[in-house]
């Protein structure tokens, strides 16, 4: 089987235009991008490995390329709270955080706008497999949306 970069590229494109419009930066597609990158990473850092795999297997090649970009495979992370993840994506952004989330209130908005746009290609059942390892506060940031 040959891979078709191109069409991985015009996938990645399309989706980064969405993904852009829908967190209000049309047009800034570093930023969205480093936005994206942080909350992905961030939800790897404290989901299972078992349950990143299964994520995997449902994203598209170029998010699946977001997301293990950088990947240690470490120990997950022991977050207790919302306060605890945004500090988490805040210092996984760095040096640029400031500039990317403002806030935050923002930044969490980015990360309910985030799973919405994510829910195209993961499966409720997926979602609900995520959500029951993340702490109460930030399944209801996941739950509030898994209808969507």
């Amino acid at each position: 089987m040959a891979l078709n970069f191109n069409q991985f590229a015009v996938e990645a494109n399309t989706f980064m235009k969405e993904y852009e419009q829908q967190i209000n930066l049309k047009g800034e597609t570093d930023k969205a991008s480093r936005i994206l990158s942080a909350i992905l990473h961030g939800l790897r850092e404290i989901i299972s490995t078992e349950e990143s795999f299964q994520l995997l297997a449902q994203l598209p090649m170029f998010l699946k390329a977001v997301y293990v970009n950088g990947w240690s495979g470490r120990k997950k992370r022991k977050i207790k709270n919302l306060t605890e993840f945004i500090d988490l994506v805040w210092l996984l952004n760095q040096p640029t955080s400031l500039n990317d989330f403002e806030s935050d209130e923002v930044l969490e908005n980015y990360m309910k706008t985030t799973f919405i746009v994510l829910r195209k290609y993961i499966s409720l059942g997926e979602l609900e497999d995520i959500r029951t390892e993340l702490p109460k506060d930030i399944k209801n940031i996941v739950y509030q949306n898994i209808m969507f």
